[in-house]
């Protein structure tokens, strides 16, 4: 068998954090938490390099029986629509740790142990084969996160932290209904493998795509269930902002791709287009919200919301350019948007204001960290030569070959992100230097430098040389589309 290498990854974060439980230094407990992420980043990637792009097929797994009375098993395997975000959570465990290193000044082992736990329990849900644990991992990641919103945010923590766990779980528990649901009518087993193979009757299909898209909405988050992001994104602590716009919402993106395309193709083809105004109304509605902020969390939080409306968009585009951009635009937002959250995080660590008003002309006063600024910026609107621009590209071609209706929308969006972005860059790199905060600034050190320069690479990496990336999940999503074109031209 070898080793269990996505175990290895996956519980890594789970035995760190068992080691800081017996650690007494504050500076202990930060490097050993380092040490523990770069340990499981360096995994991800030597799985990245053996990683077989020539086959759809699940690599790397592992099946155990678990409780063989209900028919569930320990599985883990990935193909190329997860590979890319095992890597992407293990990049930004270790940027979370540097993020924090001095911001977190109380209860620093029980928030290590906590951002462990997270990692772990995210790196389950994208590495789980069987249904039941993919919903342990996928429920169990509410707890930790909790706590870092709860315990280490801001002035509003507790009801930010309250108001998280309740849309989440009230998501969460349509989705175990409609597990149970699957289990009955999918030949009693949590196989996911399995249950994709099966062709449900249409009336069950329709019932489990809206149960299942109320809970992945809420996780994206889509537009109505929207409500919940920017209340916890301002009260989040810097590491906490990161996981959420790189991570979890990502969670209910990949949950289209791993259930309801495959597992509910006729209703998915039967309801694409309702999830193509979802996502233009989101694309919209966010950009709009994002352009009237002054506070800078709350600008780069709402943008969340508009990109991934197009992230939706690609994927219920339904052919390869949308999916494809799709899933490549999740992985672009995680790298944009998490290293957006962590220049918000350094400028409020020095300045104790997110106000846009509050800041200007911080290009004199620190000149490297205006010009990664910059770089983020230009990538989240997605200019040529970055990571944003490859995916919204293909997603924009994807969603016109899909629904002409949807493109226009779809771009007035992008005009919109541009004119929100570049509007905040300019009053806080370019403006009349701000007396209130003319003298607190100092440039990014070392510690800020390690964190920021990964994420800058992938950002041009991607914009300049797509194919190792489109690569990986290249077959992947052909399998993918002809499952669902295959079983969903049957309404």
């Amino acid at each position: 068998m070898g080793l269990p290498l996505l175990s290895v990854i996956v519980f890594t974060p789970v035995a760190g954090a068992a080691v800081l439980m017996f650690l007494r230094s504050d500076d202990a407990v930060r490097w050993t938490a380092l040490a523990v992420t770069i340990l499981d980043l360096a995994l991800c990637i030597a799985m990245l390099a053996s990683f077989d792009t020539t086959t759809h097929a699940m690599q790397f797994t592992e099946r155990r029986l678990w409780v063989p009375a209900l028919g569930i098993t320990y599985a883990l395997g990935i193909d190329g629509i997860s590979a890319l975000f095992v890597f992407l959570t293990a990049l930004l465990g270790s940027i979370c740790v540097l993020a924090s290193w001095v911001v977190i000044d109380r209860k620093v082992k029980a928030f290590m142990v906590s951002l462990l736990s997270m990692q772990a329990l995210m790196l389950g849900v994208f590495c789980a084969l069987d249904l039941f644990l993919f919903y342990v991992f996928w429920e169990a990641m509410l707890i930790p996160m909790y706590l870092i919103i709860g315990v280490w945010g801001g002035e509003g923590r507790v009801y930010a932290a309250f108001k998280f766990f309740l849309y989440t779980l009230a998501g969460s528990l349509l989705f175990l209904i409609g597990v149970i649901v699957l289990y009955f009518n999918g030949g009693e087993t949590f196989d996911i493998l399995a249950l994709t193979a099966q062709d449900l009757p249409f009336p069950v299909q329709s019932w489990l795509f809206f149960a299942f898209l109320i809970a992945f909405a809420v996780k994206v988050p889509m537009v109505p269930v929207h409500t919940w992001l920017p209340d916890v994104h301002v009260q989040a602590p810097t590491a906490g902002s990161i996981i959420l716009a790189g991570v979890l919402l990502k969670m209910g993106a990949y949950g289209f791709l791993r259930f309801s395309l495959p597992m509910l193709p006729e209703a998915s083809v039967y309801y694409s287009t309702l999830m193509l105004s979802l996502s233009a109304l989101a694309i919209v509605y966010g950009g709009l919200l994002a352009l009237a902020q002054d506070d800078l969390k709350k600008l780069v939080a709402y943008s969340s919301i508009s990109h991934m409306g197009f992230v939706t968009l690609g994927i219920f585009a339904l052919n390869l350019r949308g999916l494809e951009g799709g899933i490549l635009q999740m992985f672009n937002h995680g790298v944009t948007t998490g290293a957006l959250f962590l220049f918000v995080g350094l400028i409020y660590e020095r300045t104790h204001t997110r106000s846009i008003a509050d800041y200007g002309g911080l290009m004199k006063a620190a000149p490297v960290y205006t010009a990664f600024l910059a770089l983020f910026t230009l990538s989240s609107m997605a200019l040529p030569g970055t990571n944003s621009f490859v995916g919204e590209l293909l997603v924009l071609s994807g969603g016109f070959a899909a629904n002409l209706a949807v493109g226009a929308p779809a771009v007035f969006g992008a005009l919109l992100g541009a004119a929100y972005l570049l509007g905040m860059y300019r009053k806080v790199a370019l403006g009349p230097a701000s007396v209130g905060v003319r003298f607190k600034i100092r440039d990014v050190n070392a510690r800020e430098m390690v964190a920021i320069l990964p994420l800058a690479v992938l950002v041009l990496w991607v914009g300049l040389y797509p194919k190792p990336f489109l690569n990986i999940i290249d077959v992947s999503v052909k399998h993918l589309l002809a499952q669902v074109h295959d079983k969903g031209s049957g309404q």
